[in-house]
């Protein structure tokens, strides 16, 4: 899938805080246990801090004991694109906003449930759209 916005790397820099660009636009990772939702519970949609795009649902948010948070599938399988990634001397599947291309975290054959997949996703790559109370 074609990456449908594009932005500078200025742009890209303004639009988001330090550590958001970082793990978005240079594929860096937050450590464990650090992030904004690894332990969240608040029902809502995950959105691509970058550009806004829905990645997940929180009723798909699990907790694998890894310290990222962490679904068993995607809001939708269009809004995210995966690809092979070799760097750090491993062999890893990469996830990407459809959308921006802002890198998001791996997909592991861990998870629970009949698809056995864990989106093992930073914080700093989304922000949490909070369901309205009932």
């Amino acid at each position: 899938m074609e990456t449908k916005l594009q932005l500078t790397d200025e742009e890209w820099r303004s639009r988001l805080t330090p550590e958001q660009y970082e793990v978005l636009r240079r594929k860096g990772t937050e450590r464990a246990f650090s992030g904004a939702y690894w332990d969240e519970h608040t029902p809502g949609i995950y959105r691509c801090a970058g550009c806004g795009t829905e990645l997940f649902r929180s009723d798909t948010k699990f907790d694998s004991g890894s310290g990222w948070p962490s679904f068993v599938e995607p809001a939708d399988l269009e809004s995210v694109v995966t690809e092979t990634d070799t760097s750090h001397g491993m062999t890893r599947t990469e996830v990407t906003c459809a959308t921006c291309g802002g890198h998001l975290g791996h997909v592991f054959d861990d998870g629970p449930g009949p698809s056995g997949k864990r989106y093992c996703i930073n914080s700093a790559a989304l922000d949490l759209d909070q369901a309205p109370a009932s």
